[in-house]
């Protein structure tokens, strides 16, 4: 028996050693594999890491935190937090960055979706139209403020003087961007304006893979072209209709080169948003911990909102 045992032990080692070798070198290549694709990984993420989520968690830190960028760092609780219902700076930015919100993004929508209708017909010039729409969006951004400016100037504007020719009182001339009852109403078409053509583009080429088939159904049964455009093009186009909602809701909340290029927030606060908030307290005031705590609040608040628009876009959906 002894004899047997020891052959059928002999005989079976290397069975065994070899499938441990196996599985070892199987190991070691997907090892080896996960270490090449980290690699190409690794410059893009570390880049990431230090310039973007690092500065976010300190960020998140600074929330709750005194510090004006040169003395020491002191532990402050909620006071940022209760802070901000006593701030009326803060309050009227919140309101503001709320009202440019809804009013921009379904106007910008809308621009940027007749325009892509409007764009995708077989029209004369239609290559250099599309060009000069999207134009706008790439465009320096300090140019394009100073022109919107002069367009938009109360006294020698020629959008005003259009008005005077029309008829309207000098008196109750708009003052534009130099009046706070008009303020917010300029930076909203500009913001359109410069915008619109960036979206005119995602929406053309949602236009454009909207099978023809569906179309040609509808002509058969006798549609004419708005039935078409509502029960054909607006269904087909849900899906890239929720990536423009979104990307520009987020966007307009993010708002702040136009308002420090057009109205730095004035008259008085009339276009004071949250961001360009933000920028004062940081940067002005040295206030870091508290333009933390508005920082903390508007990435709740922009969190908050995209999730109602997924969860609503999933329930549509089922």
């Amino acid at each position: 028996m002894s004899i047997s045992n020891s052959i059928i032990a002999t005989d079976g080692a290397p069975a065994t050693s070899d499938r441990k070798v196996a599985v070892l070198s199987k190991r070691q290549r997907k090892i080896r594999s996960a270490l090449v694709a980290y690699s190409f990984i690794a410059p893009n993420f570390l880049g990431f890491a230090v310039f973007t989520l690092g500065p976010i968690l300190f960020a998140f830190a600074l929330a709750f935190m005194h510090w004006d960028g040169s003395n020491a760092i002191t532990f402050a609780g909620l006071d940022n937090f209760w802070r901000l219902f006593e701030d009326k700076a803060f309050i009227a930015a919140f309101w503001n960055t709320i009202i440019y919100t809804v009013a921009s993004v379904p106007a910008t929508l809308l621009c940027a979706l007749g325009l892509a209708v409007l764009l995708n017909q077989k029209i004369v010039g239609r290559d250099f139209f599309r060009t000069a729409m999207f134009f706008p969006y790439v465009a320096s951004l300090v140019a394009v403020a100073v022109v919107w400016n002069m367009i938009f100037n109360p006294e020698m504007g020629p959008v005003n003087m259009i008005l005077y020719t029309l008829g309207l009182d000098p008196k109750n001339m708009p003052g534009w961007a130099a009046d706070r009852h008009w303020a917010m109403v300029t930076v909203i078409l500009f913001g359109i304006w410069k915008n619109m053509g960036y979206y005119m583009v995602i929406y053309l080429a949602g236009l454009q893979g909207i099978n023809a088939e569906l179309y040609e159904a509808a002509d058969l049964d006798g549609a004419n072209s708005w039935q078409k455009f509502i029960h054909v093009t607006v269904p087909q186009l849900g899906p890239t209709t929720f990536f423009v909602t979104v990307m520009l809701t987020i966007q307009s909340f993010k708002v702040f080169d136009q308002i420090y290029m057009i109205t730095q927030g004035g008259p008085g606060t009339s276009t004071l948003v949250l961001v360009y908030h933000i920028y004062n307290e940081a940067f002005i005031s040295w206030d870091l911990g508290y333009s933390s705590m508005v920082a903390l609040v508007l990435f709740f608040l922009v969190l908050a909102v995209t999730v109602f628009q997924f969860r609503r876009q999933r329930e549509d959906e089922a």
